[in-house]
């Protein structure tokens, strides 16, 4: 019987983990796994000792804030993990959670694995001593990442994004309109403020007002669409649109629905997409949907952020092709005029959305490597190489 213990402290990562868990399970079959996991991971069977979403934090603040009890978790996963050894210990995302429980395993002689790269490539590139410290093997999902590691002689696969593999490279726009009852003609904008709360404070007021501006300017009868992430967000959403409805009484004429998930059809079905920095413009680039990153973070974290971050890009499709494909609107230039002109844009430009959606397509097969199976056989062959050394 194989055990594997996995470490899971986002949303996008129950996707990666549920992916491997399936794949790892083709090649042992009685393999248990514990830890920390979502959703999509519990629903095959996964032991999580602590809801995921406890470790779900951003910024600089929060973490600050929540330090006592993710040093508590942290220990009680170490401590458990070093009683019970598993055959070998996966992080997924998460670096300042995963890393130090990866270095006090592969000191005790655990195989460790990363999944998911930290930026080194965009801050704090010291980091790069760390992870050679406390991982085995590295699997990335970007391509460009797999050199950094190969020159610091750190093991690392390339196993591209399991949402590659899942996302059909042509999306049925007008099958994902019929399943949310719209219509061919209608003009539908999708609006995701987040996962997280205190993103989604900061980010649907301003979406909100966007969207006001949008339909003062647009055909009557445009819909909009917020598909929150859980049922916490939705209640969240539901109660900022009504206070912001008490500030702009002209909100309430807007068309919009506030629904409990579904964001991929909701996308799916869009005409355009505006959106928190984050996984889901991966998944908005999959659809090959026309997007809008934005973001707002605290003053303090915005103003550390821009001392420390040496990439000029923070959404994964301008990260991917090396160049701003999407607009990414931050900070104090996120008003509510820049992110409707913005959209506009697109759907004034049928040619430029073309031209967008033919780079998305060359990104999605860059990325579709069967990333469960790349990274069952490089853990694998970690696991060979370990029990012959």
């Amino acid at each position: 019987m194989m055990r594997i213990g996995m470490v899971v402290g986002e949303a996008s990562g129950d996707i990666l983990g549920a992916d491997l868990m399936r794949a790892l399970t083709q090649r042992y079959p009685d393999a248990e796994f514990e830890g920390i996991g979502g959703e999509r991971m519990l629903a095959l069977g996964f032991n999580s000792f602590f809801p995921q979403d406890r470790l779900a934090v951003m910024g600089f603040i929060e973490p600050l804030k929540r330090l006592p009890e993710l040093l508590k978790i942290r220990k009680t996963l170490r401590q458990h993990f070093l009683k019970n050894p598993p055959d070998v210990f996966i992080g997924i995302d998460s670096p300042d959670f995963n890393l130090p429980i990866e270095f006090t395993l592969k000191q005790a002689g655990i195989p460790t694995v990363h999944y998911v790269s930290p930026s080194v490539w965009a801050w704090r590139q010291g980091r790069i001593h760390k992870i050679k410290q406390s991982v085995d093997l590295m699997l990335t999902i970007l391509p460009f990442e797999k050199k950094i590691y190969q020159d610091h002689d750190i093991p690392v696969c390339f196993v591209g994004h399991p949402l590659a593999d899942e996302f059909s490279l042509q999306t049925d726009t007008q099958a994902a309109r019929q399943a949310l009852g719209l219509t061919a003609d209608e003009v539908v904008l999708a609006l995701l403020p987040g996962s997280r709360a205190g993103e989604v404070k900061m980010l649907a007021p301003l979406f909100f007002q966007t969207a006001l501006q949008l339909q003062q300017s647009l055909q009557p009868g445009t819909r909009f669409i917020i598909p929150a992430a859980n049922a916490s967000r939705l209640e969240q959403i539901q109660q900022l649109y009504q206070q912001q409805c008490s500030i702009t009484p002209e909100l309430e004429s807007l068309n919009v629905d506030i629904q409990l998930g579904g964001s991929q059809q909701v996308m799916a079905a869009a005409d355009a997409v505006l959106m928190a920095s984050g996984t889901t413009s991966l998944e908005a680039m999959l659809l090959k949907k026309p997007m809008v990153v934005s973001y707002r973070k605290d003053r303090f974290t915005a103003w550390l952020v821009r001392k420390l971050i040496k990439t000029p890009f923070i959404s994964l499709p301008n990260l991917l092709a090396g160049e701003e494909l999407v607009p990414e609107i931050l900070q104090e230039q996120a008003t509510p005029e820049n992110l409707a002109a913005a959209l506009q844009q697109y759907l004034h430009n049928p040619d430029q959305v073309a031209q967008l959606q033919q780079r998305f397509c060359d990104i999605h097969q860059i990325l579709r490597q069967d990333a469960g199976r790349l990274a069952t056989e490089a853990i694998d062959k970690l696991l060979v190489e370990k029990a012959l050394s």
